[in-house]
């Protein structure tokens, strides 16, 4: 397995990770302007729609579609979106995120969502694509990296499911400091990993 940033070379066999784990976002709802309603909608009735947008960015080489791809062989087998988090805003507008002083966005690079191939879950994947992520920050200039994993109480619902581990899972997250006090409680916290 090697990881590299995102880019023409291996963006068709990006898409096709996203084909094969049944997933019609193609890492476009963070930039989605509409409703949830109308995002539920595109994602079930237009997911080429969103897989064109996401190439319109690779093309532009837009901030928006930063990130890590891991590879096996000619097969993208696992994806971490990490982009300046001033190219998220829609994340700021979160209500689970309004109350939390995130600071200035110089510098901070958001997690924006991990996907892994279905057939190779638990198999270290999203490690490697987190492991690799200082690196791709630093050489472009961030010095944060912050993500926003679900944090689960193990009396109520024990683990994740895959499907609501998008954020990753908390436990992921080690040597990453909190930035919210409530962190404990909170069902989104905020982690931050300084990286330069």
């Amino acid at each position: 397995m090697r990881v590299e940033p995102l880019g023409a070379s291996n963006e068709r066999a990006w898409g096709e990770l996203f084909v094969r784990a049944a997933s019609p976002c193609f890492c476009r709802y963070w930039h989605f302007a509409g409703t949830k309603n109308e995002w539920l909608a595109r994602c079930a009735t237009e997911p080429q729609a969103n897989r064109d947008d996401m190439t319109s960015a690779i093309a532009r080489d837009s901030d928006d579609a930063r990130g890590l791809v891991a590879m096996d062989g000619d097969e993208a087998i696992g994806w971490l979106k990490l982009t300046p988090r001033a190219a998220v805003p829609k994340l700021r507008k979160l209500s689970v995120y309004r109350s939390v002083d995130l600071g200035d966005d110089e510098g901070v690079w958001s997690i924006g969502c991990f996907l892994v191939d279905p057939q190779t879950r638990r198999r270290g994947v999203a490690r490697a694509l987190l492991e690799a992520a200082p690196a791709f920050v630093r050489s472009r200039g961030g010095t944060v990296i912050e993500a926003y994993p679900r944090h689960v109480h193990e009396t109520t619902h024990g683990r994740l499911h895959d499907e609501e581990a998008m954020m990753g899972p908390e436990a992921l997250f080690a040597g990453f400091v909190a930035v919210a006090d409530a962190r404990l409680t909170a069902a989104y916290p905020v982690v931050r990993r300084v990286v330069a």
